[in-house]
Formats: structure tokens, C-alpha cells, sequence
């Protein structure tokens, strides 16, 4: 096991890996931006190291300091949390030329599932179900109208290189196929300098539904149930809830055991999420996240595992604790998402917290770096915290909800509790009837 972990992140996340390294006797290294020397995962680390001014690609985005904060305090390894450097390959690649563990997967499977293309080909290769399209990159526009004519109108144009809504543009009819490609490209070449392009089916009303799997890297993987993700804005997550009400028991262990059946040939190592389109009874895969997780909290929840620690661990050459018999699923949880945003208008509200109360009792979890008097800065992405919460069934997981949200304040800054208490209420929340695009409907009515 590893005696010190530099923790390469900020905010709820890097709070949640250091809890997760005092829990094994294993000393936290936090690194931080000078907007972030006040943070509370900062304030609690057992040593801390300025990596660089407030911009992310200055200090979390900065390799060559990361290193230097490994080099100075002597970390064995380095746990990327979510976002920033989690799923570069060439990060994990410059650790391992330096002795220094990479907490996740091998950057050989880091790059394979980052390549949106070639993802779906070893998915495909894998015995994943994928979402009809194109076998690879469309690189002209008589490609794509052959492409097009194959799956059927309407067709969903996507970035091969990136994610999170970037370069994704719909072609309802042939007419519309030629500015959508090219919007398209732009999009892509402006976020990811790429402008590469594959094409897919576009379903009407699916369901989002994520499955984590956990690999040691030595053949042996599991999987720990789905996640339902469906409440988006802008192909964002606002709400995610496991398990999905959507599915029954014989389609959550079927996609299941497909999952840690590809998981295991691949010989993958760490946390990993391969998300689906749901519809009619059918999954298609959509991309691998080679990495935890904002939602991971969910799947702790209802299985009672330490996601974090068991990534520390495999990554530490240790096998899985667990076999899949020895994973047991128990009740229902939901996690919404607090953001320092305009709940109407989705603004960013940065800013000094004036107060800050947040909800307890049995079945409550907040992971949040926030406190009274802190300052979210403007640097970065919005989210002050997560709400989660666990019940024995999925009513009294939202009664709980209910209460939960009604408990949680915080002044002197916009955020988004009366969308989310808002949403706890709506009779298609209530009933589980909502797809991906149902949010965005509900906010466009007045």
C-alpha cells in the first residue's frame, strides 16, 4: 500500500479522496491554485503545495508542477479525481516514467476509451451493444449522407475527440445534414482541436443509464449496478438516482454482467462507467469514463463499497476485495447537485458564502468543500456540493429527499436548491417518467 497520495484536484473531490486516504493511514498531499489556499481540502491535508495561480491550465492543468509537488513531498502516487487531468493519457504515461502511481486506468485504456471512435469499435469488439452509425471518423459530407441514409433521420452528429456536448449537432432531415456538419466541425476544432466526426442513430426519448465497473488489472472485474442520469441540462447531469426506475431485475443483470465481462477481457484497472442510451428495452453504448465518477456517491450508497479506496487499492497491485456474488444491492439513493448558479437563468454565482447549514439524519450524505465564509471563486466549475440521499425504497428515498432539500441553506450567493426542490415535487419525478430531455422541456415552459 502506498504511504502518501498527492491529490490532483480541488473542490468536493479531492475533500472526498483525502477521507478516503485517512481511512487507510495513507498521508494526503493537496495541491492548490492561490484562489483555492483557503480551501477546506487544503486546510486539511497533511501537507500542501501551491501549484500556480487561479487558471487551470497555469496549476491543476500544469504537469510539470505536479510533478515538482510529487518530488518535493515524496507521494507515491496520484489520484486525478474527476475532471482536470483524469483521463490524460499522457499524464498517467510521464507519472509512470517517474516511478510515481497513476490512481486509474493504464494510459493505454485512457486512450482508447477517449477516442470516441475507437471506443465504440472495442466496445463492439467487446460485446458491448452500440447505437447504429458510423464505423468510424465521416470525412466528407457524401459519407455522412450515406451514413445518414443507413441508420434513418433523425441522426446525431458527435466530436470524436471530446465530450460533454461539445461539437454534438442533430440532422432531423437530408436539408439539415450540411449546416449541422459544419457547425459541427467548428464546434469541435474550437474545444478540442479536433474536428474529426462520427455519426450515430438519434433515439427520441431514451434514458441515460451508467453502469460502474471496477477491474484490479489481473482479469478480474465487477460491476456495481446502473445509475440513471437522465436529468440534464445541456448534456449535463443534474440528478442521477441508482437504481434507475426504468429497468426491471432481469435488464439490470444482463447489462451488468456484459459490463464486467468486457471490463475483464480488457484486463482494465481502477473505476470505470460505460454509458447507455436506454430505449425501448435496449442499450447502446455511448462512451467509457475512465475514471469516478461526480455521481459515484449513488453506487456507495446502495452497496455499501468504498469506490475511492478500492481504486487506491487495485492501483496500490492489490486485487478486487470483492466478488461479484459478494456485491449486494440495498434500497434506493439519489444524488442532486448544488451549483452556485441563477436557478431560472443557470448564471454562475460566484462568491462569499454568507451561511451555510446542511441536512442530516439517517440516510443523508453532503461530499462538499464548502463552509460559511468561503468564497467560490470564479475559476471554475460551479458546483458547491452534492446532496445524496438513501432510503429503503425509492419513495422513502425521495420523502427523504424532500426533507433533506428543505434543510439545506445557503446565503449570499444564487444556486440551484429551488430547481432541485422544484424537481423532488414534479409528479414525473415522483413516477420515474422522465428521458434526457425532459428537464430541458420543463425549463422552456413558463
Amino acid at each position: 500500500m502506498f504511504d502518501k497520495i498527492l491529490i490532483a484536484n480541488r473542490g468536493e473531490i479531492a475533500l472526498r479522496i483525502l477521507r478516503a486516504c485517512k481511512e487507510l493511514g495513507i498521508a494526503a498531499v493537496a495541491v492548490h491554485s492561490t484562489a483555492d489556499a483557503d480551501a477546506m481540502h487544503v486546510r486539511l491535508a497533511d501537507e500542501s503545495v501551491c501549484i500556480g495561480p487561479p487558471a487551470g491550465k497555469d496549476s491543476y492543468l500544469n504537469i510539470p508542477s505536479l510533478l515538482a509537488a510529487c518530488e518535493i513531498t515524496g507521494a507515491e502516487a496520484v489520484h486525478p479525481g474527476y475532471g482536470f487531468l483524469s483521463e490524460n493519457a499522457r499524464f498517467a504515461e510521464i507519472l509512470e516514467e517517474h516511478n510515481i502511481a497513476f490512481i486509474g486506468p493504464t494510459a493505454e485504456h485512457i486512450r482508447i476509451m477517449g477516442d470516441k471512435i475507437e471506443a465504440k469499435r472495442t466496445a463492439k469488439a467487446l460485446g458491448i451493444p452500440v447505437v447504429p452509425g458510423s464505423e468510424g471518423a465521416v470525412t466528407s459530407d457524401a459519407q455522412a449522407r450515406a451514413v445518414a441514409e443507413e441508420t434513418g433521420y433523425p441522426v446525431l452528429i458527435k466530436a470524436a475527440a471530446g465530450g460533454g456536448g461539445r461539437g454534438m449537432k442533430v440532422a432531423r432531415s437530408p436539408e439539415e445534414l450540411p449546416e449541422a456538419l459544419a457547425s459541427a466541425r467548428a464546434e469541435s476544432k474550437a474545444a478540442f482541436g479536433d474536428d474529426a466526426l462520427y455519426m450515430e442513430k438519434y433515439l427520441g426519448r431514451p434514458r441515460h443509464i451508467e453502469v460502474q465497473v471496477m477491474g484490479d488489472g489481473q482479469g478480474n472485474a465487477i460491476h456495481l449496478g446502473e445509475r440513471d442520469c437522465s436529468i440534464q441540462r445541456r448534456h449535463q447531469k443534474v440528478w442521477e438516482e441508482a437504481p434507475s426506475p426504468a429497468l426491471n431485475a432481469d435488464e439490470r443483470h444482463r447489462i451488468g454482467e456484459i459490463c464486467a465481462n468486457a471490463v475483464a477481457k480488457l484486463g482494465y484497472r481502477g473505476a470505470g462507467t460505460i454509458e447507455f442510451l436506454y430505449e425501448n428495452g435496449e442499450f447502446f453504448f455511448i462512451e467509457m469514463n475512465t475514471r469516478i465518477q461526480v455521481e459515484h456517491p449513488v453506487t456507495e450508497m446502495i452497496t455499501d463499497i468504498d469506490l475511492v479506496i478500492e481504486q487506491i487499492r487495485v492501483a496500490a497491485g492489490a486485487p478486487l476485495s470483492l466478488t461479484q456474488k459478494e456485491v449486494q444491492f440495498s434500497g434506493h439513493a439519489i444524488e442532486c447537485r448544488v451549483n452556485a448558479e441563477d436557478p431560472d437563468t443557470f448564471r454562475p454565482s460566484p462568491g462569499k458564502i454568507k451561511y451555510f447549514h446542511t441536512p442530516g439524519g439517517l440516510g443523508v450524505r453532503v461530499d462538499s468543500g464548502a463552509y460559511q465564509g468561503y468564497t467560490i471563486p470564479s475559476h471554475y466549475d460551479s458546483l458547491i456540493g452534492k446532496l445524496i440521499v438513501h432510503g429503503k425504497n425509492r419513495n422513502e428515498c425521495l420523502m427523504r429527499l424532500r426533507r433533506a432539500l428543505g434543510e439545506f441553506v445557503i446565503d449570499g450567493i444564487d444556486t440551484t436548491l429551488p430547481l432541485l426542490r422544484r424537481l423532488a415535487e414534479h409528479d414525473d419525478m415522483i413516477n420515474g417518467t422522465y428521458d434526457i430531455h425532459w428537464l430541458e422541456n420543463l425549463l422552456k415552459k413558463p
